[in-house]
């Protein structure tokens, strides 16, 4: 069987962006015989662009023409090929929003909601496709880095635009509908290493910080729908919410603070180590990422500081960085993998055994690999 074919695409002229030019648009081969495609709109002048697809483009850039947002944008390009099909144009949408957003160009107006790698017919072959598309963007100049070297920067490694497997996904909604509808304030996510947590983390903090008001839901799968819907009933409790995320482990807390730095609406200072959840009011959530490298008052070199936050929470020498969290968080999200826990100053497992006990804490597992 013949598993190749071949990979013509075309990425069409940038075509201004308003409602003048829509006659011009409409009369784009794929546009006109509503096939599966992907768009680029874009504004070179303040570096914003929005990835989009669609089987009815025009009636999505009519939409988009009514949007504040999307006016600020001023070109137009429409990416097709008689080989997309709706699988296809999902992914490839995917993949542009990943790479986009890591190549560092353009600021995304995408949110992050809904990115997930779904398994579908002959999708490694759509790979050399994205390829081919990429190359073209380049040689357009819409973007100037390959994906080579993207793919080994940290902003790729970490971000939270990342597509998520279907099991991080499925977590995504779980994690959401404990955090509302459940009101489970402690969630406690495990995971062996490779499964992506961290990523999961990036992700959930974009999301949860993500104004999703003037979001048109029927443009979305139930699944998508129902993400979002969740945002916003974590939104309505916390209108304004104070979110960090964890980290313990210097090295990892560095590379994350420069990926927030170059993500709109996040920003370095949410990344934080233990001791910095001691604050005047309480964080409405905190994430812990590597939960599992949190330390208590044993076998570590500053003492004398981890004592006085133990004081300042009425705690003798027994008191954690868990407990640091804890007490300055009204809502708690815990990545953990009791395997990576080895140093005698890591938190002792009993003390995590105790939240997993308790009722209100939702217990999740990941389990897939990220490939």
């Amino acid at each position: 069987m013949n598993l190749s074919f071949d990979l013509s695409i075309e990425v069409s002229e940038k075509y201004d962006f308003n409602k003048e030019s829509l006659n011009r648009i409409e009369q784009n081969t794929w546009v006109k015989n509503q096939w599966p495609l992907v768009y680029f709109i874009q504004n070179d002048a303040i570096k914003a662009a929005y990835v989009g697809e669609s089987t009815n483009a025009l009636s999505r850039i009519k939409n988009h023409l009514a949007n504040p947002e999307r006016r600020k944008l001023d070109k137009i390009s429409i990416i097709g090929s008689d080989k997309f099909n709706k699988s296809a144009t999902l992914d490839i949408e995917s993949n542009l929003i990943q790479y986009i957003i890591a190549e560092g160009t353009f600021n995304l107006q995408n949110g992050n909601y809904g990115l997930v790698n779904h398994r579908y017919y002959q999708q490694d072959l759509y790979k050399n496709l994205f390829k081919e598309i990429w190359n073209k963007l380049v040689e357009k100049k819409i973007v100037t880095k390959s994906l080579a070297e993207i793919e080994n920067s940290e902003l790729f490694k970490y971000s939270p635009y990342k597509s998520l497997n279907e099991d991080q996904y499925n977590s995504v909604l779980e994690i959401l509908e404990g955090l509302t509808l459940k009101e489970s304030n402690r969630i406690f996510i495990s995971g062996s290493a490779g499964t992506g947590k961290t990523i999961l983390a990036t992700y959930l903090m974009k999301l949860l910080i993500t104004d999703i008001e003037d979001i048109q839901l029927g443009e979305y799968n139930d699944d998508e729908v129902r993400e979002m819907i969740y945002v916003k009933e974590f939104r309505k409790k916390y209108p304004k919410p104070r979110i960090g995320l964890v980290v313990a482990m210097t090295s990892l807390r560095q590379s994350l603070e420069n990926v927030f730095r170059k993500i709109p609406g996040l920003k370095a200072s949410m990344v934080i180590n233990p001791s910095e959840t001691f604050n005047s009011e309480k964080y409405d959530l905190l994430i812990v990422d590597e939960a599992h490298r949190l330390r208590q008052y044993k076998n570590i070199s500053w003492r004398g500081a981890f004592k006085k936050n133990n004081q300042k929470l009425n705690l003798d020498n027994t008191g954690t960085e868990l407990d640091w969290i804890l007490a300055n968080s009204k809502n708690q999200i815990f990545f953990y993998d009791s395997a990576q826990s080895v140093k005698p100053s890591d938190v002792d497992s009993s003390n995590f055994n105790t939240i997993l006990n308790q009722k209100k804490t939702l217990i999740l597992e990941l389990k897939s690999q990220m490939r």
